[in-house]
């Protein structure tokens, strides 16, 4: 079984925080919930680790490298509530290596794949991160341009299509229109993502970004 390598843990923000303790990270994560830089040193630490234990219990490598996004995503939303002081009922310190493997045994217990055929998600185009963020610049953009973006991107819809289908449902949209509609969707999806997720996923400088 090969594991994946992920280039964002060359990227020199992520690099410049692999000193940090997992304690550290998991602080600076819940604190700064705008930056997108310490999820991914978390998930370049641990990524081995969760995907060994998913590669192990999916049928398929594209079902694996979905469970995989999907269990980054379960993480990504339950880490704003750990924590690791807590004592176990044994008396046991938990740590986050620990809380990540039982967090992965959850998900490869609890949730249900579709078929094969039916996955859209590509691991080499969108590392498990960027899709996290990705999904909640998604939730922050108007329902239309959500709508538009997704069935553009996931669906691979062309723009008549999708133009037909709103069409169908009410909304007077040329085809022409679309086009338009979908550059400023993807416009406001690039802003609403975090700096330094631009940064390290999109080749954005953060000089540049910061100015903006």
């Amino acid at each position: 079984m090969q594991i994946p390598h992920f280039s964002e843990a060359n990227h020199p923000i992520v690099k410049s925080l692999f000193h940090h303790s997992d304690q550290e990270l998991l602080s600076l994560f819940q604190r700064h919930p705008d930056a997108g830089k310490f999820l991914t040193a978390i998930f370049c630490r641990y990524s081995p680790i969760v995907y060994t234990l998913i590669r192990h219990s999916a049928r398929s490598p594209v079902q694996a490298d979905y469970l995989f996004a999907l269990t980054w995503r379960h993480i990504y939303h339950e880490l704003g509530g750990l924590d690791l002081t807590n004592p176990q009922p044994g008396g046991e310190a938990l740590t986050l290596q620990n809380w990540l493997i039982n967090m992965t045994a959850y998900c490869i217990n609890e949730i249900e794949l579709p078929p094969t055929e039916a996955i859209n998600y590509s691991l080499k185009a969108t590392s498990p991160p960027l899709w996290c963020y990705l999904e909640q610049a998604l939730d922050q953009l108007p329902p239309i341009l959500r709508l538009m973006v997704l069935m553009a991107q996931t669906f691979h819809w062309s723009e008549t299509r999708i133009a037909a289908y709103l069409q169908a449902e009410g909304e007077a949209i040329a085809p022409n229109e679309v086009a338009n509609f979908l550059q400023e969707g993807y416009r406001m999806l690039e802003d609403k993502l975090p700096t330094d997720i631009r940064a390290i996923y999109l080749g954005e400088n953060l000089l540049l970004s910061a100015s903006k």
